[in-house]
């Protein structure tokens, strides 16, 4: 028999351990066990997060998504070293990188301050977004592919957002690519109190194909395309007239407004430094989690952060990372699949305890001072604007953000009318019930306690016969006790009789 490659006898090898994990995997879990311990079981189950674990570095290794930066430094930098090149060297090397691009990656000062700007004035948010380009970049790949464009696309959206999904500027733009409201609802993007499609990476990035395409359709040309997305087509069209007609960006870029004259050259700088970052010694700093590092589910029922949390021992903070787009930690269901992210190692946990997730409605309770257990809740207050308020003072009373404000009421300017109604979210401190306790009217003496009428309060759950177990009566006294009661549907709160007077 031939010999296997070596490649393919360690993929053979990992494909037997990941059966062999799947059976051993089978084989533990017990359908008569309690919900929790069938969670820990699963979770317990180290073979199947190490061969994820496996699966996860072999497809980073892959793609070239490193991130030891004594590896990445091949050119022996010190540590705080920062590499300065003549503007000669930054233009052949940006030569090199537009022969492969459909966009016109011009090399002049302005694009020259930028490669300083992200090289040497904000080397730490560069670095950063080196690293959440391991999390999002194959994901736009994919899709600009998929779309047919030019996958150079992808360096936009850290010229727009940083690579931050939740980013939301002062104009209210908000999300990866950065949509205003009404740009982002004519591109398909929805917004609710609970969920907002721009801040979905999936959903945003095939809206902003959707609307790079549609500018393409009008200019023909793809740095126009880049100053339309940043300014709207009636500016760059504005500055085509003053131009006497040009249709190339450097000609009308005088007349373009102020940002836009940035815009282009800071993705071309991005362009360049995301392809030469060692040579800057610049190096990605690894993120919570990597494209290949989750995995998604679809979510057909409504369903808390929480739940998910406290079931799969997951963070808080890794599920609002992976599920950007839901903005109250709260999956809502209003007959439309949604779509949770999860770390792959828990996908398998998830699917085997679903129900069980589903139906594990338990808020994390808080303890006060006094012993007394709570819980935060988010109260819906509906706000009448009054004459001589404004969003700040609104904002201030209740204790929340301008921001929160305008994003909850779909606002895109701070300016408010007497009389509009605004929804206001204000986390509550809630008391969780305390345990019922028996009511009885005993006194301190046997003789006054046979003359005593004894009652027991229902609590959750009680049944007849549970009752009559505890309290040692027969099943039928205590129903000839309590004739005029419906025994068969009991309710918590009720107070049955246990003996009666006399």
């Amino acid at each position: 028999m031939d010999k296997l490659p070596l490649g393919r006898l360690r993929l053979f090898v990992i494909a037997l351990f990941f059966l062999n994990s799947i059976s051993s995997l089978a084989s533990t879990i017990d359908t008569n066990l309690t919900d929790s311990a069938r969670i820990k079981l699963v979770q317990d189950n180290l073979e199947l997060k190490a061969f994820d674990s496996l699966w996860s570095n072999h497809c980073n290794s892959l793609m070239g998504f490193l991130f030891d930066s004594t590896s990445l430094n091949t050119y022996d930098y010190p540590f705080d070293s920062i590499p300065k090149f003549d503007d000669a060297i930054l233009e052949e090397r940006l030569k090199l990188l537009d022969g492969n691009t459909p966009f016109d990656l011009t090399f002049n000062n302005r694009v020259s301050a930028f490669i300083n700007l992200y090289a040497v004035k904000r080397r730490p948010l560069t670095e950063k977004a080196m690293g959440l380009s391991s999390l999002y970049f194959p994901l736009f790949e994919s899709i600009l592919d998929e779309e047919g464009l030019p996958l150079e696309f992808k360096y936009l959206a850290i010229v727009e957002s940083a690579l931050n999904p939740t980013a939301r500027s002062r104009a209210g733009a908000t999300g990866l690519w950065q949509f205003m409201y009404a740009t982002g609802k004519m591109n398909g993007l929805e917004v609710t109190s609970y969920q907002d499609d721009r801040m979905d990476p999936i959903k945003a990035t095939y809206a902003a194909c959707k609307y790079f395409k549609s500018l393409y359709k009008i200019y023909g040309d793809w740095t126009l395309v880049l100053a339309a997305y940043n300014c709207g087509p009636g500016n760059v069209n504005k500055a085509i007239r003053r131009s006497g007609y040009q249709r190339d960006y450097w000609k009308i870029f005088p007349y373009l407004p102020r940002e836009t004259r940035g815009y282009v050259p800071a993705f071309i700088a991005v362009n360049y430094i995301m392809n030469y970052p060692a040579e800057h010694n610049l190096y990605p700093l690894k993120p919570m989690f990597t494209f290949f590092d989750f995995d998604t589910l679809i979510i057909n029922k409504k369903l808390k952060f929480e739940q998910i949390a406290s079931a799969l021992n997951i963070t808080m903070e890794e599920l609002r990372f992976l599920n950007p787009s839901y903005k109250k930690d709260f999956i809502p269901y209003n007959g439309k699949n949604h779509v949770l992210r999860l770390p792959k190692e828990q996908v398998g946990v998830f699917v085997l305890n679903e129900d069980l997730i589903y139906e594990y409605d338990q808020p994390l309770a808080h303890t006060d001072s006094d012993g007394r257990k709570y819980v935060w809740e988010d109260k819906e207050i509906i706000h009448r604007v009054s004459s001589g308020q404004y969003l700040g003072s609104i904002a201030s009373r209740y204790g929340v953000s301008t921001n929160s404000l305008m994003e909850w009421n779909n606002l895109r300017s701070t300016t408010i009318h007497p009389g509009k109604e605004l929804i206001i979210y204000k986390s509550e401190k809630v008391y969780l019930p305390e345990k019922p306790k028996v009511e009885t009217a005993q006194t301190e003496t046997d003789s006054q306690k046979n003359n005593t009428t004894i009652y027991y309060q229902v609590q959750e759950g009680d049944t007849l016969w549970d009752i009559a177990k505890q309290k040692g009566i027969d099943v039928a006294a205590l129903k000839e006790l309590n004739k005029n009661l419906d025994t068969q549907k009991l309710k918590p709160g009720e107070k049955i009789v246990i003996s009666k007077a006399g």
